[in-house]
């Protein structure tokens, strides 16, 4: 249940609430694509760095370990240790850019596996049975992803078949929710947005899903190609067609000036491997900018990575040691460095709240929006 708090301007306060806790809105989802946040950070680690949700996949989980054998160890709440909301992303968007074999026909679509080639079927039954049996507590429909830019008459045909794939879902879900042997039979369904870069697609999709009142609703199919303008643009022409008592989330999104930017037209929740998959290459947010520790000038810096930060890792460890654990090959660079990047977002989207509870965001928004993005 969505319960709106505050608004100021479009950006929205709220919390909502799950089966597995109340989420405090705007949100972070962290990426545990495989029951792991990539950098050696675990669930307990993940109490400590903010995290409220955390998002696992579909897809890899489906080829390893399984989604039987996930649900044979009682779900991924009881297999990761994580007992906070989680997310499962439907596979749809990996089925579609790691797969370069693929057939899409009404049924769902064949494709071969990244691991070993081997052939797999998904369509919307059979997503909703994987996530279903990896017990989440939301599950994402399966969705056709388009890349930008697509042609206008296949995007039209792309997203009415992806509206009939969503009753599908919707179907299954109900369905499977009333199984005796249903870990989580409050399973929640979300569905998404598509329509790429067309403001009349994608308002007519949004129009055509909006009637199924599902648990929420996601923007997908952007932040692949389009600028940022264009991926603004898209967020303010759906906005108000997406029903103002559902949680609104935009996928794979992104930088903090984009969460900022998105914050400011109206979504709620965000998700994105950027802060982990950065940090492994020592490329840090702070409130300052990013800063790259590769840098040479940082071999005799004492500071710690950012010192507006309280993070476990700034209150510890210098730049100049972290930088020598990744020139020495040490994982432990990656672990701290990732640590910082997590805390770094999620205490910027509980900073975002605290800035609408106060009635000051609009200022927060102006001055950040010029500062986030910048490379030190």
């Amino acid at each position: 249940m969505y319960q709106l708090l505050k608004q100021e301007g479009q950006a929205r306060r709220a919390q909502w609430i799950t089966p597995h806790g109340i989420v405090q809105t705007p949100g972070f989802m962290n990426v545990a694509t495989c029951g792991a946040i990539k950098g050696a950070v675990s669930a307990m680690d993940l109490k400590d760095l903010k995290c409220q949700v955390m998002l696992c996949n579909t897809y890899h989980l489906h080829l390893r370990p399984g989604d039987q054998i996930v649900k044979k160890m009682g779900g991924l709440h009881r297999f990761t240790g994580w007992q906070g909301p989680i997310l499962t992303d439907s596979g749809g968007f990996q089925v579609f850019s790691l797969s370069k074999l693929r057939d899409i026909k009404e049924e769902g679509v064949t494709f071969a596996s990244h691991i070993d080639g081997h052939k797999i079927f998904m369509g919307p039954e059979e997503s909703m049975q994987i996530q279903s049996h990896l017990a989440s507590t939301i599950a994402m429909a399966f969705d056709e992803c388009i890349e930008n830019p697509a042609e206008y008459a296949y995007v039209k045909e792309s997203c009415a078949r992806t509206t009939r794939w969503l009753y599908r879902c919707k179907a299954e879900m109900d369905r499977l929710n009333q199984q005796e042997d249903t870990i989580n039979p409050q399973q929640m369904l979300f569905g998404i947005n598509q329509g790429s870069t067309y403001e009349d697609l994608r308002i007519q999709h949004m129009k055509a899903i909006r009637e199924l009142d599902l648990d929420g609703y996601a923007i997908g199919g952007l932040a692949v190609g389009e600028s940022a303008e264009e991926m603004y643009r898209i967020i303010e022409a759906v906005e108000p067609e997406m029903p103002k008592d559902k949680i609104r989330y935009l996928m794979g999104v992104g930088t903090p000036v984009n969460i900022l930017e998105a914050v400011y037209r109206g979504v709620d929740l965000f998700d994105c491997v950027m802060p982990s998959r950065n940090a492994r290459h020592g490329h840090l947010f702070t409130w300052q900018g990013i800063r790259n520790l590769m840098n040479a000038k940082y071999e005799l810096d004492d500071h710690p990575v950012d010192e507006a930060c309280d993070c476990p890792v700034c209150r510890h460890f210098s730049r100049a040691y972290i930088r020598h654990l990744f020139k020495s090959g040490e994982m432990l660079a990656m672990r701290l460095s990732v640590m910082h990047n997590i805390y770094f977002y999620n205490t910027l989207l509980e900073r975002i709240r605290q800035e609408l509870d106060q009635g000051t965001f609009q200022s927060f928004y102006q001055k950040y929006r010029e500062i986030l993005g910048q490379r030190i």
